[in-house]
């Protein structure tokens, strides 16, 4: 294949704070740590994905344990099934004092935080790190997570992105509040800062109001990137209108580039500059020294799984209990309508299946929720993983890829030992960090105060979503 010089991958490590990876058999594994609950066992990591040049760390993350299944959180705890959830900024501190380079991404939920905490939380954060810190922004999933806040049940899914909306107005607002050259810090005038240069939001929306300003000034990279992962309509809207770096999950490469396409689409429609925006799909890596082995391994990582890994994930997403469903019985109009929880994920079961009222087993056979190949598997040597990888990336099918190790630490060892030279050699691949900060390392202009509003109520084709104030 041709080398694109010019143009090169983003390559993001898919972390949790939990006792197994994105996929729920990794921990079962006879390679796999089971260390999961100190600090060495993530540094390790964060060390091996700075040795390969990562561009971040991302965690993703819920708000409760994955108990709709029979209404219990039994299944998941026997079988480890995502059963231990620690928050991530704790373990991204961790992380940043082991490394230099990294960049650190954490999941935080506009539904359950209040803005002014969420943006001292990562404006601290991104200082400590010393501008390598990212959010990634989710509106959440279930009822579950809505137990846990004191609700008694999730908020509906439009609605959701609504509020989430004005949360990120207020956020950036937040993040404004002193202007870059706002410190002086002279002992002999007395002077601190500019007190002109410190300001107050005086928020007052449709769901929050926040006075400000926040007492935390703009850090190294002037905030946070901001994560985004909303494939549906209207979290395609959001994401476009608010993501940096845009997490994806396409099942193949003709899907890929068509949904790649529309996705950048939306970004200029929304106003903003498309080349300032990565879009980034999962997949799992198996690469061993020959194509049989790794074969090999792929089976043997396959064989990890169990169908309750399958039903109790499908219900989390979902928000939707399918223990007392009949396996093979097509969900009503009405029962789809009603699913609230990652209206992406449903849909992506309704086109892969070609059917508009999937049973339970479409949904499990379709959705390949908790197996290996829920997401694209590149398997082979490195340079068979280096083909695949090149091709998707070449052919217009994303800016990069999210890596979730089939087992860790291995899964991503063996990918920085073999997959990363022979990216670089092919120059899609960086060699060195370009800079110390994640900005500087995505290729992202550092923000000023202020910038984020000359396009952030354009909304779509510009009409826009909500009035200023």
């Amino acid at each position: 294949m041709a080398n694109n010089k010019q143009r090169q991958l983003t390559l993001i490590g898919f972390m949790q704070a939990q006792n197994c990876s994105t996929y729920p058999g990794s921990w079962r594994h006879s390679a796999a740590m089971q260390d999961f609950m100190t600090p060495e066992y993530y540094q390790r990591i964060a060390r091996t994905l700075e040795e390969g040049k990562f561009h971040l760390a991302f965690f993703d993350d819920r708000l409760a344990m994955p108990d709709l299944y029979g209404n219990d959180h039994a299944e998941t705890v026997e079988h480890g099934v995502r059963a231990v959830k620690m928050d991530p900024t704790p373990i991204l501190t961790a992380m940043a004092m082991a490394t230099t380079h990294l960049g650190l991404g954490a999941t935080y939920s506009t539904t359950y935080y209040e803005p002014y905490h969420i943006a001292r939380h990562f404006a601290t954060l991104d200082l400590m790190a010393k501008g390598r810190v990212a959010w990634n922004v989710v509106t959440s999933l279930n009822d579950s997570e809505a137990a846990n806040f004191g609700r008694d049940e999730h908020l509906e899914h439009d609605l959701r992105y609504d509020r989430a909306d004005e949360f990120l107005e207020t956020v950036m607002g937040h993040w404004d509040s002193w202007e870059n050259d706002a410190l002086i810090m002279d002992k002999e005038s007395g002077r601190f800062a500019d007190a002109s240069k410190v300001h107050r939001l005086d928020h007052r929306g449709d769901y929050f109001k926040s006075r400000g300003p926040l007492t935390v000034p703009r850090s190294q990279q002037g905030h946070p990137v901001l994560i985004q992962a909303g494939q549906s309509g209207r979290g395609r809207a959001f994401a476009s209108r608010w993501g940096e770096l845009i997490f994806v999950v396409y099942p193949n490469l003709a899907a890929g580039k068509k949904q790649y396409a529309e996705l950048k689409q939306a970004v200029v429609e929304a106003g903003r500059d498309p080349e300032q925006v990565k879009v980034s799909t999962a997949c799992y890596t198996v690469v061993a020294e020959s194509e049989e082995i790794a074969q090999q391994q792929r089976e043997y990582i396959d064989a990890l799984a169990k169908p309750i890994d399958s039903l109790t994930l499908l219900c989390e997403v979902l928000n939707t209990d399918f223990s007392t469903r009949d396996y093979d019985a097509p969900f009503t109009d009405a029962e789809m309508k009603a699913i609230s929880g990652w209206t992406g994920f449903r849909d992506r079961v309704v086109m892969l299946s070609g059917k508009p009222n999937p049973s339970v087993r479409d949904f499990v056979d379709f959705s390949n929720r908790a197996r290996l190949n829920e997401f694209p598997v590149f398997a082979g040597t490195a340079k068979t993983v280096a083909d695949q990888m090149e091709q998707w990336f070449v052919e217009g099918g994303c800016d990069g890829f999210v890596i979730s190790p089939t087992h860790i630490p291995g899964g991503y060892e063996d990918f920085v030992r073999q997959v990363v030279p022979e990216l670089q050699r092919r120059g899609i691949f960086r060699k060195e960090y370009e800079g110390a900060t994640l900005r500087e390392n995505l290729g992202l202009p550092k923000p000023d105060s202020g910038d984020w509003r000359k396009q952030a109520f354009a909304g779509v084709n510009g009409e826009p979503l909500r009035k200023a104030g």
